[in-house]
């Protein structure tokens, strides 16, 4: 099912609220997606078939990996949409408070 949104133009909305953008590398993103999806089945089986503790954690570590390729590839997307049509329209301290927010949950 194709979502009806537009893509939205930079510095349009503020990048603090929320709304609807189109991915710029969507495609690329599902398909990772995807991988790990499988990759979180692979896990699951591998638990349920009693699988070497060593094993499963290698692969856990490999979904964290896949993971944070994801939320790189976001944070690059956003950085270079939002983040910059924000400040081109004057609301780049918004919205620089709003990335480091985010950036804080992922050093924890």
């Amino acid at each position: 099912m194709k979502s009806s949104t537009k893509k939205l133009s930079p510095g349009k909305e503020p990048c603090h609220a929320p709304q609807m953008v189109v991915q710029p590398d969507k495609e690329a993103l599902m398909k990772r997606l995807n991988r790990i999806e499988g990759q979180v089945r692979g896990v699951n089986k591998m638990i349920a078939e009693d699988r070497y503790c060593v094993d499963i954690l290698n692969q856990v570590s490999a979904l964290q990996s896949a993971l944070d390729a994801v939320a790189m590839l976001l944070l690059e997307n956003h950085t270079h949409g939002c983040m910059q049509g924000a400040i081109k329209s004057g609301k780049g301290d918004e919205a620089i408070d709003e990335l480091m927010a985010v950036v804080r949950k992922f050093a924890r």
